[in-house]
């Protein structure tokens, strides 16, 4: 076997099922690379970017907190969020910006300030993804 399967699911849907060559992981102890036949293995994952790889190609997904599963022949990444490259761009990314660091200076709501700090690092992941996709 030189292929493993690969499913990204969130609470909403299904985003990718596909065979590929490998996947890099962002666990909570670091980035661990999953390969055909791997070892039995259930991780805690923090948001940051999945590099995949396929037999010609690389692509990459910003995935939000979740769990990765894999058996070596199939690896299951469930996450609060995942989204393509395709799928961002640097206007939203500013926007974005411009509108946590309002809500931080003016808003008095907890909440809210939390809210607008975790849509802050979300905004250096997308910018990350984004700088991969130029390449």
């Amino acid at each position: 076997m030189d292929t493993l399967h690969l499913k990204v699911i969130t609470p909403k849907k299904i985003v990718r099922e596909e065979d590929i060559k490998s996947a890099t992981i962002p666990t909570v102890d670091g980035e661990i690379t999953i390969l055909p036949l791997h070892e039995n293995l259930f991780s805690l994952l923090k948001e940051g970017i999945v590099k995949i790889k396929k037999s010609n190609s690389e692509e990459f997904m910003a995935i939000g907190g979740g769990y990765a599963e894999t058996d070596g022949e199939n690896l299951t990444i469930l996450v609060s969020l995942a989204y393509h490259q395709h799928e961002i761009n640097e206007s939203m990314i500013s926007r974005a910006t411009e509108n946590a660091k309002k809500i931080l200076k003016t808003s008095s709501d907890e909440s809210e300030k939390a809210q607008a700090m975790a849509t802050l690092r979300r905004v250096v992941i997308d910018s990350k993804l984004l700088k991969k996709r130029k390449r």
